[in-house]
């Protein structure tokens, strides 16, 4: 043993340690993609696309697990609480920018600090609906609207990006709204229709459709650039410089979990997901994958940096509060 070290030093090779083998053989255990929303929601169905790709490239299988409630505290803590091996992987949408803001000392767990960044799988707009009876016709139109009486819009609840898109608008244009918190969009929608609110900001995924059927008015989207989903619709920005208000999928596992080993993960998401046919699968569902160069670890972490300080001091600004 002590000629085969000294082999190996006089090589410029150092012989591996327990946990540098680990780390290089990942997977090797099944994969738990822990969604914090329920099935069958705009979020799963990137989650499945994802787990299924996994599964085919991988030696092990990843499976999607549905951890809805809670606001998605439940689910995430879940992960921040896994083993660092590699085995539990969060699929988080925005709300993981807000939690703290929202939630401060009643949490169980920091969104920063108990996680690292693996991948940004991409970017979601959303489209800015009104009934088709509506005199708003574009966002300068919008914006007259209201301004000059009070409105109503609706969300899925406190903190969600239908809800923080909004407020952004207000505070980006001295503008006013009520504020009606739904269990959903789906439900707020069904408001829009019948009338009872005047506007809802709801993810391309879904809103599309809507748009598309002609049940629904879409002024704009809320990317920074404009939305394969409705390619005819303007951008926000492009009457209000600098605004962008989106969702967005990302992995991320618990901190602690060692950097080769999130290194490969990360390489072999894109790797899964980097095909011409899969990124048309994640465009056809609204999903705007980042530019090669920052399909990596630290860009997914500057990415979710930035957003984190925005909508924090979104909140902080606006007063938002969870009861």
């Amino acid at each position: 043993m002590i000629a085969r070290r000294t082999l190996l030093s006089v090589a410029g090779l150092a012989p591996l340690s327990p946990p540098t083998l680990a780390q290089t053989n990942w997977p090797d255990r099944p994969i738990r993609l822990v969604v914090p929303y329920a099935a069958g929601g705009p979020t799963d169905a990137v989650a499945r696309i994802l787990a299924d790709r996994l599964s085919m490239t991988l030696s092990e299988r990843a499976v999607v697990e549905n951890r809805a409630g809670g606001g998605a505290l439940p689910g995430t803590e879940a992960v921040a609480r896994a083993p660092r091996d590699g085995s539990a992987l969060l699929f988080t949408t925005v709300v993981h920018a807000v939690h703290r803001a929202l939630h401060g000392g009643r949490l169980t767990f920091d969104p920063q600090a108990d996680f690292a960044p693996v991948a940004l799988i991409g970017v979601v707009p959303q489209v800015i609906l009104v009934p088709p009876d509506s005199p708003v016709r574009d966002m300068r139109g919008l914006i007259d609207f209201l301004r000059a009486a009070p409105r109503a819009y609706g969300s899925s609840g406190v903190g969600g990006s239908s809800h923080l898109g909004v407020e952004l608008l207000k505070s980006m244009t001295g503008t006013q709204a009520e504020h009606i918190p739904y269990r959903g969009t789906a439900p707020a929608v069904a408001d829009l229709l019948a009338g009872r609110i005047a506007l809802v900001m709801d993810s391309v995924a879904t809103g599309a459709a809507q748009v598309r059927a002609g049940a629904l008015r879409g002024i704009a989207t809320t990317g920074v650039r404009r939305s394969e989903a409705l390619p005819d619709l303007p951008t926000v920005a492009e009457i209000l410089p600098g605004f962008e208000a989106t969702t967005w999928n990302a992995v991320l596992v618990p901190a602690g979990t060692p950097a080769p080993m999130v290194e490969a993960m990360s390489a072999a998401i894109w790797r899964a997901v980097g095909d011409g046919p899969t990124l048309t699968r994640l465009s056809e569902l609204g999903v705007q994958v980042p530019a090669p160069d920052d399909r990596n670890p630290a860009a997914a972490g500057r990415f979710m940096a930035s957003e984190t300080a925005k909508w924090e001091r979104l909140i902080r600004e606006a007063r938002i509060t969870v009861e």
